[in-house]
């Protein structure tokens, strides 16, 4: 179109006379608008590859450019102020609440009772994936997937899409009714539960959280015997009654081909072990642990203490964001200094401090902090 006003305008404009040079300069100026063009396209071809070239495309989560442009506070929607420094987050103290958010004598939702649990807190932040969250920000995507990076991504929207097929894909916390006081138990696996008589207490709560093997079979005198909520991943998955939730806690796109796999065809037996080929759980009731709420945590409450959080404080984290009132049992050592599972007769086994991959210490502070300031009860066992 540029080379076309070219010729036409010297035409137009030079009258009778001249007709001959007009028409050599339309063709000098044709030849440069349109070499001029020739670069310009050139030029934006190659900016365009190379954009596409950097951040190593096969990473990218859908819906990345929008993402990308609204990107301006953190992938957590909703997100309130950066936490303070612990100097000045109001010493973890307890005060009353500015309001009540349940019927129990104490609530986890409750404001004004410590700052620095206040800052941190962010009440609206979904702990399940599902149908309606399935898109992630992109760096939550891309800090989830380099996890465990040797594993390809895969087409994220497409598995989980497929996985929701099989299972319902929504989530059973989006209600909150002040007038309940909904009781949590976390239940961990320390060796500190043994001889501990904690089993009646335990299943006294409404939900009871039990992570990986936690077997209660032959230990129901102290870690009790009732079950609604099992946290695993792939490699320590087992068979559930029809009652208990099987809470999925990916760390790869795989795992959630591999859920998908367990509960339809079988045809995966092999992550970086060997795996279940079908799964015995009720399908209405699994859960996938959501990757966002999975870097809230990290990003908010570890700070980045360790590669990631342990599996145990991912499901402390879920207990506080779905539940009134949270009663932890069966964390960390016993009353020796030892670290291991109440059901092996080895106490020096479990080694987790020495793992390299979670900052034991740091999240022991975390907890301690979060029951100085009455937001859980945690029972120390033997």
């Amino acid at each position: 179109r540029a080379g076309g006003m070219a010729v036409g305008g010297p035409e137009r404009g030079g009258g009778g006379g001249g007709g001959g040079g007009g028409v050599r300069c339309s063709r000098r100026a044709c030849v440069l608008l349109s070499s001029l063009a020739v670069v310009f396209l050139t030029s934006l071809f190659f900016s365009v590859s190379l954009r596409g070239a950097v951040g190593f495309n096969y990473l990218e989560a859908p819906g990345w450019e929008e993402s990308r442009r609204v990107k301006l506070v953190p992938s957590y929607a909703g997100a309130r102020r950066p936490a303070l420094p612990a100097d000045s987050a109001g010493g973890g103290g307890v005060g009353p609440p500015q309001q009540r958010t349940c019927a129990c004598p104490r609530c986890v939702g409750d404001p004004g009772v410590s700052d620095w649990f206040d800052e941190n807190y962010e009440p609206d932040i979904a702990p399940v994936w599902t149908k309606d969250n399935i898109e992630l920000p992109s760096d939550v995507y891309y800090w989830w997937v380099m996890l465990q990076p040797q594993f390809k991504p895969h087409s994220i929207h497409q598995v989980l899409l497929r996985l929701f097929q099989v299972i319902p894909g929504h989530s059973p916390y989006s209600w909150w009714d002040q007038q309940r006081c909904l009781r949590c138990a976390v239940v961990g696996n320390s060796g500190n539960l043994r001889g501990a008589a904690y089993g009646a207490a335990i299943d006294g709560h409404n939900h009871i959280m039990r992570i990986n093997l936690a077997p209660t079979v032959g230990y129901e005198e102290d870690a009790g015997s009732r079950t609604t909520h099992h946290f695993m991943y792939p490699e320590s998955a087992k068979n559930l009654a029809a009652n208990v939730s099987f809470v999925l806690v990916p760390f790869k796109t795989l795992d959630l081909l591999w859920i998908t796999s367990a509960l339809s065809t079988g045809h995966i037996r092999f992550t970086y072990a060997p795996v279940k080929q079908f799964l015995r759980v009720d399908k209405d009731k699994v859960q996938i642990f959501n990757p966002a709420f999975f870097k809230y945590i990290h990003d908010r409450w570890t700070k980045h203490h360790g590669r990631y959080p342990s599996t145990g404080l991912l499901v402390l984290f879920f207990a506080l964001h779905v539940c009134d009132e949270v009663n932890v049992f069966g964390f960390g050592a016993d009353s020796r200094g030892n670290w291991h599972h109440y059901w092996e007769q080895n106490r020096y086994s479990g080694e987790f401090r020495k793992t390299g991959v979670h900052d034991a210490d740091y999240e022991a502070q975390i907890i301690q902090r979060l029951a100085k300031t009455g937001k859980i009860t945690v029972y120390p066992g033997k």
